[in-house]
């Protein structure tokens, strides 16, 4: 008989993330917009793999009040700013289009956030 392994969500999401990779790459004209999510914090990058260099980043720890700390905000409403600053920087180096890489995560929560602020910012994908 054949023993059936269990996969983890770990290993589920890591085969996400490399399906995804096959198919999306970034270039100068238009850079991988990428999503990395712990389950602290939340981080975007603008790749250009040809030249395997970031162009921008921008993490939630950026975001903050006008005292100087981080904002308490939702998870899904930072992930909605932290899209708004990425396309500030994007926009400001004259990147109007990107990929968007999900990093293996479901399209949902704080991820479709982060996409919907970077879309309001005016990046198209």
């Amino acid at each position: 008989m054949r023993t059936i392994r269990i996969k983890t969500k770990e290993e589920k999401r890591k085969r996400r993330q490399a399906r995804i990779r096959a198919k999306v790459s970034g270039t100068v004209a238009r850079p991988r917009l990428s999503v990395f999510k712990s389950n602290r914090h939340l981080f975007v990058q603008l790749i250009d793999d040809v030249a395997g260099k970031t162009l921008a980043s921008v993490s939630d720890k950026e975001i903050k009040t006008e005292k100087g700390k981080k904002a308490d905000f939702a998870k899904v409403e930072t992930g909605k700013a932290v899209g708004q600053l990425i396309a500030e920087k994007a926009l400001a180096q004259k990147i109007k289009e990107v990929k968007f890489d999900r990093g293996g995560n479901r399209f949902m929560g704080r991820i479709k956030a982060v996409a919907d602020g970077a879309r309001e910012g005016g990046l198209k994908f």
